[in-house]
C-alpha cells in the first residue's frame, strides 16, 4: 500500500507530495518553489517574502465572508537524519516511505511529518471546496528547526488573520497552549595536533543506534545521550590505558538528542586484550542502565582501524572529553506551576571535528527565559575555563499560556462533540513559533495541536494513520465553528 491510498486522501496526497521535494533546514529553495508552482497549478494566491515564507490566501465559503480570518500555520524544512549505514543525501533525495500498519514511516531516514504533514493539511483545506470556513491564509514559515528564521522575519502584513491554528504539534487529543524558549551554544577551539605515536595499536569506538528524538518532545525520556556515553567511556580509561585520540565526532542537530558517536583512539600494545575487554564490560554496563528508554538494540563497540597522520595533544584531548562528560545535559529542573511539565533541559547535541578544529552544539531549553540563560552560561564558563571561544545563537522567546483563549474553547467544545472525551490541555517544552508570532502580533489567539508522530527528529520517526484522520475532522469542524 502506498501513503496516496490512505485517507483522508488529500491530505495524503499533498504530503506524499512533499516527500519528494528535498527540504533540511536552511536549504528550502526547492520547498519554496515546489509551494509556489503548486499553488500557481491550482489557482490558488500566493506571495513569498524576503526571508522564504510562503503564504496562500482562500476566500470564504459563501456567507461566511465576514467570519474571522484564520491562519493555518505549518513550517516548510525538516530535520535531516539517518541511520549511519542509510546513503541518502538530502540536499538531493526523495524520502522513501513505508506503510507499516496503522503507521507511516521512511526507509532509514527521518519521516519529515514535522512539520510536512501541517503543510499538507493546510493544502488540502485549499483544494477541499467542500469544507466551510471563513477567509484562510496559510502560512509556510522557513528554517523552525534551526533559529525560527522565518517566525523572526514575518514582516507586518504578510499575514492579517486574527486567529492562528498552528499544526506543529505530535499528538492527538492534545491542545497545546504554551511552550518553551530556546538558545543554542556554540563553542569551538582549535585543537593543537602532534605527531602519532608508533607504539599504539588503533581503535574506532563507535556507539550506535540510541533512540534519539528531539530534544524537547523525549528529554524527559532518560534516552542515552552518545556523546556522553562515548565520553564517559573514554574519561574513566584514559589514563589506564595511556590513550591519545585523533578524532571524535557525535551527534548531529541541536534540536535532536545524539544518537551516535564514535572516536577513533590508539591504546598501548601491551594492553590490548585489557582494553577490549573493557570495552565489552562498559556495553554491558550501559545496557542495563539504558533497558528501559533505550531497548536491547544499540551498540557499544571498538573495532581496529588504521593509524592515523596526527593525534590531538594529550591536554587537549582530554579536556575535551572531560568537558563533554560534565556538561549540564538532559533535565535540569521541573516546572512549579504546571505539574509534569519540563520546565528546564539542556541536550548536549554534537561534538564535531573539521580538520583542526572541533565544535561543540549544546540546546537549551526552558519556559523561564532567565533560567534558560543562566544554564547557557553554565555551558559557556565550562568550556570558555579551557579556551574554547563560546557563542549563543538562534534564541527564542516562549509563548505564555493564555487558558481564556476563544479559539481554545471552540476547540475543546468541538473535540468533545466529535470524539465523545475531552482533550489535553498543555504547555509543551518543545519550542513553537508561537511566541514570536505573540511578539509581532500581540492581539492573536492562537493554539497547536496535530496527528499522533513518534520518534520525531530522529530515524524511528512515524506518523499514526488513524490520528491523521481524526486530526483532520477535528480540524475541519474548528474551521466551520469558527465561520
Amino acid at each position: 500500500m502506498k501513503i496516496t491510498d490512505l485517507q483522508p486522501k488529500l491530505v495524503w496526497e499533498c504530503f506524499d507530495k512533499i516527500t519528494k521535494v528535498p527540504r533540511p533546514t536552511h536549504h528550502l529553495d526547492k520547498m519554496k518553489e515546489f509551494l509556489l508552482a503548486w499553488a500557481a497549478e491550482n489557482n490558488i494566491e500566493a506571495a513569498s517574502d524576503e526571508v522564504g515564507n510562503v503564504v496562500m490566501r482562500k476566500g470564504a465559503t459563501p456567507g461566511h465572508e465576514n467570519a474571522p480570518t484564520i491562519i493555518l500555520q505549518g513550517h516548510q524544512d525538516m530535520v535531516a537524519e539517518k541511520n549511519s549505514d542509510k546513503v541518502h543525501d538530502f540536499l538531493n533525495d526523495p524520502i522513501t516511505t513505508i506503510v507499516d500498519g496503522d503507521w507511516v514511516k521512511a526507509d532509514g531516514t527521518t519521516l519529515g511529518a514535522d512539520n510536512g504533514l501541517g503543510c499538507a493539511t493546510a493544502m488540502a483545506v485549499l483544494l477541499d471546496d467542500s469544507l466551510v470556513h471563513g477567509p484562510i491564509e496559510c502560512l509556510f514559515t522557513v528554517d523552525e528547526e534551526q533559529g525560527l528564521i522565518g517566525a523572526n522575519g514575518l514582516q507586518p502584513g504578510f499575514v492579517n488573520g486574527s486567529i492562528l491554528l498552528n499544526l506543529d504539534s505530535e499528538e492527538h487529543g492534545q491542545l497545546v497552549i504554551g511552550c518553551a524558549g530556546g538558545k543554542v551554544t556554540i563553542c569551538k577551539k582549535d585543537l593543537e595536533h602532534k605527531e602519532s605515536p608508533t607504539d599504539k595499536e588503533w581503535y574506532k569506538i563507535s556507539i550506535r543506534n540510541l533512540k534519539g528524538g528531539h530534544s524537547g518532545m523525549e528529554i524527559n525520556l532518560g534516552r542515552g545521550n552518545a556523546n556522553q556515553q562515548l565520553c564517559r567511556y573514554l574519561w574513566s580509561n584514559w589514563k589506564k590505558y595511556d590513550m591519545v585520540m585523533s578524532e571524535f565526532q557525535g551527534g548531529g542537530l541541536a534540536n535532536a538528542i545524539p544518537r551516535e558517536a564514535f572516536a577513533v583512539v590508539g591504546v598501548n600494545k601491551e594492553a590490548v586484550k585489557n582494553f577490549e575487554e573493557s570495552v565489552k564490560l562498559f556495553s554491558d554496563m550501559i545496557h542495563a542502565e539504558l533497558i528501559l528508554s533505550e531497548g536491547p538494540d544499540f551498540s557499544f563497540e571498538c573495532e581496529k582501524t588504521d593509524k592515523p597522520e596526527e593525534v590531538i595533544i594529550d591536554r587537549d584531548a582530554y579536556e575535551l572529553i572531560s568537558a563533554v562528560y560534565s556538561c549540564p545535559n538532559g533535565v535540569q529542573a521541573m516546572s512549579n506551576a504546571v505539574e509534569g511539565l519540563v520546565e528546564t533541559s539542556c541536550n548536549l547535541a554534537s561534538v564535531k571535528m573539521n580538520g583542526k578544529e572541533v565544535e561543540v552544539t549544546v540546546h537549551e531549553r526552558s519556559s523561564i527565559d532567565s533560567r534558560r540563560d543562566e544554564i547557557a552560561d553554565r555551558v559557556k564558563s565550562l568550556f570558555e575555563m579551557i579556551g574554547y571561544t563560546v557563542e549563543f545563537d538562534d534564541a527564542y522567546v516562549g509563548w505564555a499560556p493564555n487558558p481564556d483563549s476563544k479559539v481554545l474553547a471552540v476547540a475543546k467544545e468541538s473535540f468533545e462533540t466529535l470524539f465523545g472525551r475531552s482533550p489535553k490541555v498543555e504547555a509543551l517544552h518543545a519550542g513553537l513559533e508561537c511566541g514570536l508570532f505573540l511578539e509581532k502580533m500581540p492581539d492573536l489567539d492562537m493554539i497547536s495541536f496535530g496527528p499522533t508522530l513518534k520518534d520525531i527528529h530522529s530515524p524511528n520517526e512515524k506518523a499514526n494513520i488513524p490520528s491523521v484522520a481524526e486530526y483532520w475532522k477535528f480540524l475541519c469542524d474548528i474551521l466551520k465553528r469558527l465561520a
